[in-house]
């Protein structure tokens, strides 16, 4: 389960992170927010590479924004091979993916909590990151399906529903496809 998460999950990121930043210059167009360069600075603070004041390199920001992206979609995908897959599986990876980002900008003294951002600020975060969160979602679940329910989805097929009756899956099943 391992190897194929870590190959979907990539994908996976890495397909969400594109949808994302596709929406993310859509909506710059038509409200005229600036790029951000948290990204980028985060990335200088977390690897020691110089800062620099003003607008960043590109491509630092890229590695960042990207980079991350793909690697959080390797979580998703684990997710959904282990059978949390769906909306909610995707909802409860946006909150992921937004602890994430706040962990990392906060620690890094690049950010502030979402606490304090002018509302507007924080909606449009939110639905960038839910995009991200969804699109990731779907690719990780349409991979991990094309290798059939994961555990927790064959466990449940024995009785629907949540019942201390139910024994757990044998161990030689649990991941075994």
């Amino acid at each position: 389960m391992v190897k194929q998460s870590l190959w979907q999950g990539l994908v996976a990121g890495t397909a969400g992170g594109i949808v994302m930043t596709l929406g993310e210059k859509i909506e710059q167009a038509l409200t005229g927010r600036p790029d951000s360069h948290v990204p980028a600075r985060v990335l200088q603070r977390l690897t020691g590479l110089p800062e620099r004041p003003g607008k960043q390199p590109l491509p630092v920001n890229w590695a960042m924004h990207h980079g991350q992206a793909a690697l959080l979609g390797v979580l998703r995908s684990v997710m959904a091979n282990a059978g949390l897959r769906g909306p909610v599986a995707s909802a409860q990876f946006a909150v992921v993916r937004l602890t994430n980002d706040q962990i990392l900008e906060n620690a890094t003294g690049v950010g502030a909590p979402p606490p304090g951002w002018p509302r507007k600020e924080l909606v449009v975060d939110l639905l960038h990151k839910a995009v991200y969160a969804f699109v990731t979602g779907a690719v990780a679940d349409a991979l991990a399906a094309r290798g059939g329910p994961g555990p927790g989805q064959r466990h449940a097929a024995l009785r629907p529903g949540r019942h201390p009756d139910v024994s757990p899956l044998p161990r030689t099943d649990a991941h075994g496809r």
